[in-house]
Formats: structure tokens, sequence, C-alpha cells
């Protein structure tokens, strides 16, 4: 705690003590208020402005200070200074007390409560700036919620100040009202409790759902707003249509179809989108291909003969197409429409904000309606402007599949996942690889030390990693593709074959005509969803890469979830998408995997934290099959169990992160896995070694040493000469 918070605290603690002391709460009591009322009246009226002065400076203070006898305070002011001025004295004095006591909690206890619960305070705060208002004045309104609980909680949020204090002082002037009402009849009170009877506590609450019904009318209002000048159909097509056939549109057309919807599925190019057509599949059966010609490269590490490879790079890429069509079917137009989906080959773009226009393949066009509508466009290969690079005839992750020779001399743009898995890939099928990198290390998304061992074994490759590189131009030089790049201030010129572009992925909107319904694009590309995925309008809803934020297959398909369910059944509830617990996977040798916070996330976050470590060169199953290079690292609260992230850098990492990425959804810590039972030998056991090194950190020493002396005192006198000779 600093040296101000801590004088802060001792100031306060010291009024309390003297408050105490000096009997005040003692002092302020209905009996004590009556019986001094006489001559507390007949000094006011010989030095009023004294008076009210000094009672709007106690009232501060005891509200402030979160006293007892806010109520009598009150009582007094409508008992001495009448309805008038007793309203605008009470009003005034309790808003300054309320505000100074949202402050010294914020002040206080804030930034302890961000270090630790971070999450927990962000999602906090998206509440407060989104309803904040609303329910303040609820809480306001009905006099059974303690004012000085509501001072306290409020403070910890991230309400505004001026917001806090205005909404309290309009919210609490009907209580006020009859409490200062009340002590102008102060003499026919026998309690605090005749002042609220049972009708009048009744019509407080009844005024204190006003603010919730302000909300409804307001969110009313915005959505007729929203749909000023269009006709809602008066019958409907489909419950739902979903455009796009890649991972979100087919799990929210799964979905809508399972609860027995009527939902048709538009797609203009292939089912499955990117990921079975252009993205994980392809890109993970050529991933395997390359570690198995590295594998018979190294075939001496496992006792065989290593011997030399040449990949037969087309029959590698015709491998690629054959696993795509073996996993073709799972997303097949066939399967989809035996489960009750209409799917319709073509592309579609918005006539209303219920009504799209789909151009079928065949050259027919028709218009469809539904009440509710999910984009699910997928994304695209991000293009960057750099001169002389559309003249190289790039490749990147959409349109290398249709390769059919492998490139001699490689160029990567970018040292993001889809680079570094690319890169890899290549070089050990034994093209020369180049990779530039703007940045100062590879995958900027994780630690310092994942990144490293990513290097490392890159490097060990083969792969001529190059960072602070920016492309500045391309040309063709004396029959040869060249690059220049600035680096330090220099620049360099490197000679390539071919150039494969990986800087990241821009959403799909165009076609769309969604700017005919008012829906624009955010600078980045993405579209503007809200928490529970819609759009501008309710009933239109984005999920997948064309609504980030993050470009997974698993989180378009999480994403998918809440678009449909919310879609169907959201005027009766909606549901918030969970972000909470994410994990990704980078299919590089080592693979990197990864849920929660990284180390540099928790330092920027201002999360408290401490690291535990596990080397995967001590795990059997790793030393059977040598290859024991990486570690797995769980960041925990300091003293406690419960998992903030965990990375995990090695072989099979995708696999070992399942189960932290469990325990953390679920809330379980370290502990748990510890007390699981894992079979051996596997891969999954390192989860519980880390736990194992988590709990070997944090034994009670103490502990341990008293009961060495124990099992020594159980081994009797005799042994211990034995054992001191």
């Amino acid at each position: 705690m600093t040296r101000s918070k801590l004088v802060l605290l001792l100031t306060i603690a010291l009024l309390v003590l003297v408050f105490l002391a000096a009997d005040g709460h003692k002092l302020l009591t209905l009996a004590n208020l009556q019986s001094q009322q006489a001559a507390i009246a007949q000094w006011i009226d010989h030095n009023l402005l004294l008076a009210v002065s000094g009672y709007a400076l106690i009232y501060v203070l005891v509200t402030a200070l979160s006293l007892p006898g806010a109520a009598i305070m009150t009582l007094a002011g409508g008992a001495f200074f009448g309805n008038v001025y007793g309203l605008i004295a009470v009003s005034l004095a309790s808003t300054v007390g309320a505000s100074l006591a949202f402050l010294v909690a914020r002040f206080l206890l804030r930034d302890t409560l961000r270090s630790r619960y971070s999450d927990v305070v962000a999602k906090m705060d998206r509440g407060i700036e989104k309803d904040g208002a609303f329910y303040l004045a609820t809480l306001r309104l009905v006099p059974v919620f303690p004012f000085f609980l509501i001072n306290l909680a409020m403070g910890l949020s991230g309400m505004k100040m001026r917001t806090y204090a205005l909404v309290s002082w309009v919210a609490m002037l009907p209580g006020t009202f009859v409490y200062v009402n009340a002590g102008t009849q102060l003499g026919q009170i026998e309690s605090t409790a005749d002042i609220l009877s049972g009708d009048l506590l009744f019509a407080f609450v009844l005024l204190g759902l006003f603010p919730l019904l302000a909300k409804f009318l307001v969110g009313f209002a915005q959505r007729r707003k929203a749909y000023a000048g269009w006709q809602k159909p008066a019958r409907f097509d489909y419950n739902l249509i979903v455009i796009g056939g890649g991972s979100a549109g087919l799990v929210s057309a799964y979905i809508a179809a399972a609860v027995k919807a009527k939902v048709a599925l538009v797609e203009k190019h292939r089912m499955g989108g990117d990921c079975l057509n252009t993205g994980c599949v392809p890109s993970k059966a050529f991933i395997r291909s390359a570690r198995a010609a590295d594998t018979l490269r190294h075939a001496r590490e496992y006792g065989l003969e290593s011997v030399p490879v040449t990949p037969a790079f087309s029959q590698i890429m015709a491998r690629v197409k054959q696993v795509i069509a073996r996993v073709e079917p799972h997303d097949s137009p066939e399967r989809y429409r035996g489960l009750g989906v209409d799917c319709l080959a073509g592309e579609a773009k918005f006539v209303s904000p219920w009504e799209v226009e789909v151009a079928h393949s065949d050259g027919r066009a028709e218009r469809l309606t539904a009440r509710s509508i999910v984009i699910a466009t997928g994304g695209k290969p991000a293009m960057p402007p750099i001169p002389g690079l559309d003249q190289m005839q790039p490749l990147t992750s959409d349109n290398l599949w249709d390769l059919q020779a492998q490139p001699e001399r490689l160029l990567v743009l970018g040292g993001g996942p889809i680079g570094c898995e690319l890169a890899h890939a290549f070089a050990r099928l034994g093209s020369r690889v180049t990779q530039l990198e703007t940045g100062d290390r590879l995958l900027p998304r994780e630690d310092a030390d994942v990144a490293e061992r990513v290097l490392t074994q890159f490097r060990k490759d083969g792969v001529d990693v190059r960072f602070g590189h920016a492309a500045t131009s391309f040309a063709e030089e004396n029959g040869e593709k060249v690059v220049y790049c600035e680096h330090q201030g220099e620049q360099v010129r490197l000679v390539f074959d071919q150039v494969l572009v990986a800087v990241g992925r821009a959403a799909n909107t165009e076609g769309l005509h969604l700017e005919h319904i008012g829906i624009e694009p955010l600078a980045n590309g993405a579209l503007p969803v809200n928490d529970d995925m819609s759009l501008r309008y309710p009933h239109i809803f984005a999920c997948g890469d064309v609504a980030g934020p993050y470009q997974f297959t698993h989180a378009a398909a999480h994403q998918a979830w809440y678009a449909a369910v919310n879609g169907l059944f959201g005027q009766f509830k909606r549901f918030k998408v969970d972000y909470r617990v994410m994990p990704w996977v980078t299919f590089t040798t080592p693979e990197v995997a990864r849920v929660g916070l990284s180390e540099a996330e928790a330092r920027s976050k201002n999360v408290a934290y401490e690291v535990t470590r596990y080397d995967l060169g001590d795990l059997d199953r790793a030393l059977t099959e040598s290859d024991g290079g990486g570690f797995i690292k769980v960041l925990t609260p300091p003293g406690k169990d419960r998992i903030l992230g965990a990375a995990v850098v090695g072989c099979h990492a995708g696999e070992i992160l399942g189960e932290f990425t469990l325990v953390m959804k679920h809330n379980l810590g370290l502990n748990k896995i510890l007390g699981t039972i894992h079979p051996y030998p596997t891969w999954n056991e390192a989860a519980k070694y880390a736990a194992g090194e988590w709990k070997r950190a944090h034994a009670p020493g103490w502990l341990l040493a008293r009961l060495q002396q124990f099992h020594r005192w159980r081994l009797g006198t005799g042994s211990q000469e034995r054992n001191n000779p």
C-alpha cells in the first residue's frame, strides 16, 4: 500500500474512533433528536447560516465515512429547516458525501482489485459502462438497499464520477423528500420504521423498477430508430439464413437444424470454407509430410539408417488434395441437407434487414426472407501495399495449394503463426527459406522465451530468419525476382524464386451490400459485433473471421453457437459471448500452444503472478521418442493454484494443452491435475508433473521440518544413536 493510501486509511480510522469515543452513535438517535429539538431550534433561529453550514458538513462526514445516522440526519434537516431548505441541504450534502465515499473506495481498493482480478474487473466495467446508470438509479430508489454499500461497491467499478453523482442526486430525491417531510412532524414519529409504511415501501419498489423499464424503453426506441424506413415482412421464408459455409456458418446452420428451425445456408464457393479448403486441413497435411521428411533425414537418432530425402512435391500436394477430399464429406451439402438445412450455391446480398437476394450459381436469382440472419463470410489473406508485389504472383495461404513445383528459394513475409508454419514446412522439405519479420521476434503474441525456442529450431533446420526487415519494393532484375528491404536504416537486397505473403487476414464483406442497410465495417475490416454477436440490428449477427477478434476455427464455432441461439431465441433470452478461456496452437516444430495470459499480458494488465516451469526433457515418454525439447509454463496467482495462463512448447503441445484448458474453464486448479491418475507413459503426464512442480514449490517448510522431527522420534533413542555415532 502506498504512503498516501496509508495516510488516508489512518485518517478515516481516526475519525471513526473519535466519532465512537464521543458517543456520536448515541447522539444520532431519534430519541436524542426529539429531546433536543426545542433547544437546537432556538439556537438555529439565531445562527441560521452557521447552522446550515455545520449541518451540511456533519452530514457530508457521516455519509463519506459510512457512519450510522444518515437517516436521523435527514429527519433533522426537515425538523430544523423545513421541507424546501431541508430538502436542498440534505440532497446536496448526501450527494457530496456519497461521492466522497465513492472516491475513497476507488482510491484505496480499486487498483488492488484490478491487479488481482483484472478479467473480473474488466467484465464488470463493461457492464457498468453499458447499464450502470440504470442499475444505480434502481438501487437508489429502493430504500431497502444500504446506501453506504452502494457507495463502496460503485467506487470499485469503472463508473465515471460525474455519472455517479448525477444519478445518485436525482434518484435519491424521492426518498430524501419522504424523510425530510417526516422530519417536519418529528414529534409524531415513534421510530424510523414509522416513516416507511408497507404501502409507501411498495411504491418505492415500483419506482425502483422505473429505471429498468426506462432501459427497456430506450432499447425499444433504439430498435425503432434502427429499423426506421424499413418494412418488416408479414411472414418469413426461414427462421434463419446463414451466409457463408465455413466453420462459423456450418455450426450456425447445424444448431438451427438441430432445434428444428427452418434454415438456409448460402455459400458462393466451396462448403467447408477456408479451414477445409485452404487453411487448417491442407496446411496440417502439408506439415505432416514435412515432418516425415525430417524424420527420414534424422533416422539415425532412432537406430536406423538416415536417408537423403528428395521430396516429390507434386505427390505431396496430391496427398494434400486427397486429405481434403476425405474430410470434405463432413462439410458437404449432402450431409447438411440430410440434417434439414437448405443448402444454396450462390452469392447473397442484403436487400433489407430481413431480406437477401441470392444469385444462384446456375444464373437464377431469388429473394429470401428470414427472422434472423447470420453473416459468416470468413476472411482472406491480407495483401500489403508494397510496390511491385502484385507482379510477383505472390503465394498466399489461399492459392498455395495449387502449386505443383517446389520453389528452390522461398521468401516468406510475416513471422506470425501462418508464416512460421509454412516457412518451417518448406525448409524441412528442402527449400531455402528466408523469412522476413518487421518486429524483433517470431510469434509476437507469445512470450520471448517461447519465441526463442521456436527460433532456435528454425535456424537449426536452415530457415534464414531476418528480424527488423521491412520489405519496401519488389522487382524483376536480370531474370531474377528481388526484394528490397529496409533494415536499420540500410537497404538490403534479397533474391528469391517465389514469395509467400502471410502478414494477416482481412474480413470478407465485399458484395454483401451492407452499406445499403447501414452497417459499416470497422477500420480493420471486421464487422462491429455486440456482446451477443449481433450487429446494428438485433436480428442480424456475425461470427467467425468476419467478426474477429480471434481468427481460429474453434473460435468461429464458439461464436456461432451464440449467433445461432440468440438469433433463434433472443426475444426470450440473449447470451453474451464468453472469451475467458480461448486456447490456440501454432503447428511448428516444436508446437506452441497457449491458453489464458502470457507473462507479457499479465504484466501489461498489472496482474500479480508466479511462474511454474517443467522441462519436457525430463518426461519419460519424451525420452523414449527422442523428442524432449520444450517446456511447460504455468502462470498462477502468488500462493494459489488457480491457472491464469499456460503455455506448452514441444511435441504434442496442442494435446497437452487440453488438460489446462479444461481446468481453467471449470476453475479447478493445479491440485486437481495433480490428484488425477494419468496413464504411463504418456505425453499428458507432463501436465501432472508441472502441477507437481507447483506443489513442491509451495510445500509448507515448517510442517515438513516438524514431520522430520516426528519421524526421528518414532525411530527411538537407539536409532538416533546409530545415526549419530
